[in-house]
């Protein structure tokens, strides 16, 4: 038994080809493995737990049969803020806080989405401080949903425009913000995801040298995820393949 980590999956209904695996993932998954954590943009733009559209209601039944046998845990990302208290209860999921310290097989794991460590990244910090405001988040929340599709469809097109023109560096995490969050959790493993930078990196804090574990993101190619069991983290190039191996060895 083990625990999986994913993010930046950013399903949408536009997505059938990742929907799917998503979905053959959980069936694989369900019963087989300890937990399911997902840090974040689990969807490519969550409107408000009031997203009645059929790719959201299908995507909700499903996680709500897979945490009726296995636990899942869901941390808010910057395409999915809005995810709240009316999916948790729908889905059976727990939300986590970003950041959010956990304990696995005896180890000590700090969990964020990722985003706020991307602090070169000046105009983004702002957006971000400025958007989850609890009164700017409560009026996107009560704006028509027509509105908000249409809020996401300018944000999206803003979102390509400024990654085309940003330096690549300042969208990465930045090292000084990185220390002051291992410095504030001793003994703690990093584990997060945004970048779309998967990797395993050290970082020298105080007297200790740390891990961070960077989650991979999901494009044409690239479905992996990181297991975490009693020997420590590794990636997974594919998770639904390890499951599927398992079953036939079995």
């Amino acid at each position: 038994m083990a625990t999986l980590f994913l993010s930046d999956l950013h399903l949408s209904a536009d997505t059938p080809a990742f929907n799917d695996r998503f979905t053959a993932l959980l069936g694989e998954a369900s019963g087989r493995i300890d937990a399911l954590y997902l840090l974040g943009d689990l969807f490519d733009a969550w409107l408000g737990d009031d997203d009645d559209t059929p790719f959201s209601s299908d995507l909700q039944a499903r996680l709500a049969a897979f945490t009726a046998i296995t636990p899942v845990r869901v941390m808010n990302g910057n395409r999915d803020f809005l995810i709240g208290r009316r999916f948790a209860a729908r889905t059976g999921v727990s939300l986590l806080d970003d950041p959010a310290t956990v304990t696995l097989y005896d180890r000590r794991y700090l969990l964020s989405h990722g985003d706020s460590l991307c602090t070169d990244d000046v105009a983004y910090q702002r957006y971000r401080a400025a958007i989850r405001r609890p009164a700017r988040r409560w009026l996107l929340e009560h704006l028509p949903l027509s509105i908000r599709r249409a809020i996401a469809r300018a944000l999206r097109a803003r979102s390509q425009a400024d990654k085309a023109d940003k330096p690549a560096a300042i969208m990465d995490v930045n090292a000084g913000a990185v220390a002051s969050l291992l410095a504030a959790h001793p003994g703690a493993t990093l584990i997060h995801g945004h970048t779309h930078r998967p990797g395993h990196h050290y970082h020298r804090v105080g007297r200790d040298q740390r891990e961070r574990w960077v989650l991979p993101d999901w494009r044409p190619g690239q479905m992996g995820g990181l297991w975490v069991d009693a020997g420590g983290p590794r990636f997974s190039a594919d998770p639904l393949a390890d499951l599927a191996a398992l079953s036939s060895n079995n």
